[in-house]
């Protein structure tokens, strides 16, 4: 029987080195100064990324139950392999087109297979603590940006844009390849060392599913669209303050450009941090009482954001906005298994994450677009703190869906038992 925690450590390797995505606007001025190319230009090829990861997702999401997570890891360190050692060529060959076909496209499908294939076992290892677990591989990708950047800023200067994406690429593809080949769903009905005699003694109380639904079933209930809208907001909101961050700190509270660029790399720590500590959180609390709490506390502060001067109070907001937004991530998966099980987690939640790739575009473009027309980012504040009032609605609504659904199951069980007794 192999080990749960380094099928955890398998699952953060894969993720800190698709994670890395996140660092790609080293590159954005070095291919603008060697080839002349738009940053709007070399932005696409991130956006085409991320676009692709929340596609691939979706639609293979079936192929990662069906082949399990060894076969899709492996498939997932091929696609992200090829894609950043690709955008190699596309450098030698001065190709803008070959760079979207193969950090764009190839690259974001290998992103968006491995992000879900070791999540979606890990679930299964960790009944006792679903949060903690992913938390753990979902941290890896919220931190892979800051291990990643200095690497990536020491590599193109001594060895060139064009050896840095082979070097990288390679790199990339060995870890992922180690840590597929040790991933592996448990036996049916496996538990924890210790975890079955602490059940029957009652010291622990057991945790059952909602339901043990397949993506096609999860898709047909609100739940489902009531995941994907508190998902949406989160990251509406939370990527829109991401790309604003810098200028919103020069503008709101005085920041020079350099210490707003260092409080946006602190602030990115704050991010995988909340992925672990909101994950692990969950595990006591509730995933829907989580999401509450997300939701209440992120009114406030957006609502208090654009009226703060003073520059402790403004880091502190921030660094708690950006704690929630990826803890939003971490929870999302553990959540789906609470009311859908483990029976097809991956395929619904390749799903539940087009709600990224939707919020990826809505998110910046909204925050842009009213800073084009008001002046300003402070309007566009106000406006997300009553996106979280509306999402904050949905966490309750689900609360009461999953209430209701408890309670049917309840009469059906003691309607059952009582016709039994009947007999």
């Amino acid at each position: 029987m192999k080990n749960r925690w380094l099928i955890a450590a398998s699952a953060v390797g894969i993720h800190i080195s698709i994670g890395s995505v996140y660092a790609w606007s080293n590159f954005t001025n070095p291919l603008i100064e060697q080839f002349g190319w738009s940053t709007s230009q070399v932005q696409l090829t991130f956006s085409l990324a991320i676009l692709f990861l929340g596609l691939s997702a979706a639609f293979l999401g079936h192929f990662v139950e069906k082949y399990g997570p060894r076969k899709a890891g492996l498939f997932a360190a091929i696609c992200f392999g090829i894609g950043v050692m690709g955008a190699g060529v596309a450098v030698s060959a001065g190709s803008l087109p070959l760079l979207y076909i193969f950090y764009g496209v190839l690259g974001g499908i290998g992103l968006g297979v491995g992000y879900i294939a070791p999540v979606s076992t890990l679930v299964k290892w960790f009944p006792d603590r679903r949060g903690l677990a992913t938390g753990l591989a979902i941290m890896g990708f919220g931190f892979a940006a800051a291990i990643s950047s200095p690497i990536m800023e020491a590599l193109i200067t001594s060895v060139g844009l064009q050896n840095t994406f082979y070097i990288l690429g390679a790199s990339y593809f060995i870890i992922m390849i180690l840590s597929s080949l040790y991933l592996e769903k448990p036996e049916e009905g496996w538990l924890p060392a210790g975890y079955d005699a602490k059940l029957k003694s009652g010291k622990v109380e057991p945790k059952t599913d909602l339901a043990q639904l397949t993506a096609n079933e999860a898709v047909k209930t609100k739940r489902f669209y009531y995941l994907w809208l508190m998902l949406f907001i989160n990251v509406t909101c939370g990527i829109a303050i991401l790309s604003a961050a810098k200028p919103l700190a020069i503008e709101s509270i005085g920041m020079t450009t350099i210490q707003a660029a260092a409080l946006v790399g602190v602030l990115g720590l704050f991010n995988g941090a909340g992925r672990l500590g909101w994950a692990s959180i969950s595990d006591y609390l509730g995933r829907p009482h989580t999401y509450t709490t997300f939701f209440a506390i992120q009114i406030i502060l957006f609502a208090l954001l654009p009226f703060t001067t003073n520059a402790l109070f403004f880091q502190i907001m921030l660094a708690v906005i950006y704690t929630c937004y990826g803890g939003g991530f971490a929870c999302i998966p553990a959540y789906i298994g609470d009311i859908f099980g483990t029976k097809q987690l991956g395929a619904i939640h390749g799903y539940i994450l087009t709600a990224w790739s939707a919020a990826g575009i809505a998110g910046p473009m909204f925050a842009a677009w009213m800073k084009d027309t008001t002046g300003s980012y402070e309007s566009s504040l106000l406006f997300f703190a009553g996106l979280f009032a509306v999402a904050l609605i949905i966490s309750i609504l689900i609360q009461v869906d999953i209430k209701r659904v408890r309670a049917n199951q309840k009469e059906i069980t003691a309607k059952g038992m009582q016709l039994v007794k009947n007999l």
